[in-house]
């Protein structure tokens, strides 16, 4: 009919649920009461949209992906929560994207979002734009992840952990210490310089990469104490005229931390084999 979602005969989509007239569902897929779909959205086969699940525009979501199921918490007790994703996002094979735990709390993706086959995205998390997660990468509960961070395949974020913006995790590489924005995490809680590939193509100029490695350099050299550094580097800083809003942002992501500690809530800098500093690619 002219005018109305395009739904394979064989999927299942409860009358309830508000779909935009340019949406296309595939066969065998199942969207429950309360979710919206936005225009120019494609639901592939065999997908799952649970209640509470909200998608913007032109979303591409491949076959078998669940959206919006409940979390994998044990202090969920059935309160109505929700999955908000919004624009032009793709969801491949095997996804699965979890609403909120506490009554009335959200899950939130931003987007332009790439998430690979067999991604995760636990309850709670909040996906800025731009996020690419390769295939098996996954997020734990309550996760933030800044605009334009890269997840390599495999790799393990923890809970109440946080990713900065433009940073960038290297393959099969767990994290449960907060990874700073513009910086290389790998391994198991370490840095290994900066994202100097994913710098250059934001549209970062020599200066502006510069003054970011500089500080790189500053902060996770040789520090005895993270926070003394960086209350150390910032004074130097200030009496240079302040820093460039690259560095400020770095800045605020250290100290605005909720586990910023003396200890090691930050992932460390790496060494060469012959103890040199590593800077990364």
């Amino acid at each position: 009919m002219s005018g109305a979602p395009r739904i394979d005969p064989r999927a299942l989509v409860h009358p309830e649920a508000a779909l935009a007239e340019d949406v296309e569902v595939g066969p065998f897929t199942v969207i429950e009461a309360g979710v919206a779909v936005g225009a120019g959205s494609r639901i592939g086969a065999q997908s799952y949209l649970c209640r509470g699940t909200v998608l913007g525009r032109e979303n591409v979501v491949h076959m078998g992906v669940a959206l919006g199921n409940e979390p994998q918490d044990l202090s969920y007790r059935g309160a109505p929560t929700g999955l908000v994703v919004g624009d032009r996002n793709v969801f491949r094979e095997g996804c699965t994207v979890h609403r909120g735990t506490a009554e009335g709390s959200t899950t939130k993706i931003g987007s332009d979002c790439f998430f690979m086959s067999n991604t995760h995205v636990a309850h709670n998390c909040d996906v800025a734009d731009g996020v690419v997660m390769a295939s098996g990468a996954l997020l734990g509960g309550y996760v933030h992840v800044g605009e334009r961070a890269f997840l390599s395949g495999n790799a393990v974020v923890h809970q109440h952990t946080r990713v900065g913006r433009l940073a960038i995790l290297q393959g099969v590489a767990a994290i449960s210490s907060d990874l700073p924005p513009f910086l290389i995490g790998a391994g198991i809680n370490t840095v290994r310089g900066v994202n100097l590939v994913g710098l250059r193509r934001a549209g970062f100029d020599r200066t502006r990469i510069a003054a970011v490695r500089r500080a790189y350099r500053t902060l996770f050299f040789g520090r005895p104490n993270l926070g003394r550094a960086r209350e150390s580097f910032a004074s130097t800083l200030a009496a240079e005229g302040g820093p460039t809003a690259d560095v400020a942002e770095l800045l605020a992501f250290l100290a605005e931390g909720r586990r910023f500690c003396s200890a090691a809530p930050i992932a460390r800098a790496s060494r060469t084999g012959d103890g040199t500093p590593d800077e990364g690619e």
